[in-house]
C-alpha cells in the first residue's frame, strides 16, 4: 500500500502540472476523488485494526502483571512489534490522505483558474 500511494501521489502530481486542459482536469478531479475515497476507507479500516491490537496488547500487559508467565510475556513482546508496524503505517496513511486533501485543493484552485481564463474569452 505505501509503494502504492507514493506512486500515486507522484502520478497525480505530474499530471496536474502538465495539465493544460478543462476536460482533463475534470478527469483528473474525478478519479482524485474516488482514490482519496479509497484510502479513507483504508485509514478507517487501518484505524480499527491498531485499536484493536492495543486493546489485544492492554489485556495481555494485565495478564503479564497478574500471571508473570513466559508465554505471555512472548505475546506482549509480539504485540508490541505488530502495534509498532501498524502504528507506523496507519501514520503514512494519515499523512498521505492529508497530502491528497492539498492535491484536491490544487486541483480546484486550477479549475478556478481555467474557469476565469473562459469567462476572460468570452469578454474579448
Amino acid at each position: 500500500m505505501t509503494e502504492y500511494l507514493t506512486n500515486y501521489m507522484k502520478y497525480v502530481q505530474q499530471r496536474l502540472d502538465s495539465c493544460t486542459d478543462s476536460e482533463l482536469l475534470e478527469e483528473i478531479l474525478a478519479e482524485h476523488k474516488d482514490k482519496i475515497a479509497f484510502m479513507q476507507h483504508e485509514r478507517i479500516v487501518h484505524f480499527l485494526v491498531t485499536m484493536m491490537f492495543a486493546l489485544i496488547l492492554t489485556i495481555f500487559m494485565s495478564v503479564l502483571i497478574f500471571a508473570e508467565n513466559l508465554a505471555v510475556l512472548l505475546l506482549v513482546t509480539i504485540m508490541l512489534v505488530l502495534i509498532a508496524f501498524y502504528i507506523k503505517h496507519y501514520y503514512f496513511l494519515e499523512n498521505t490522505v492529508q497530502k491528497m486533501y492539498k492535491v484536491y485543493d490544487e486541483i480546484l484552485k486550477k479549475r478556478r483558474e481555467f474557469a476565469a481564463k473562459g469567462a476572460d474569452k468570452v469578454d474579448s
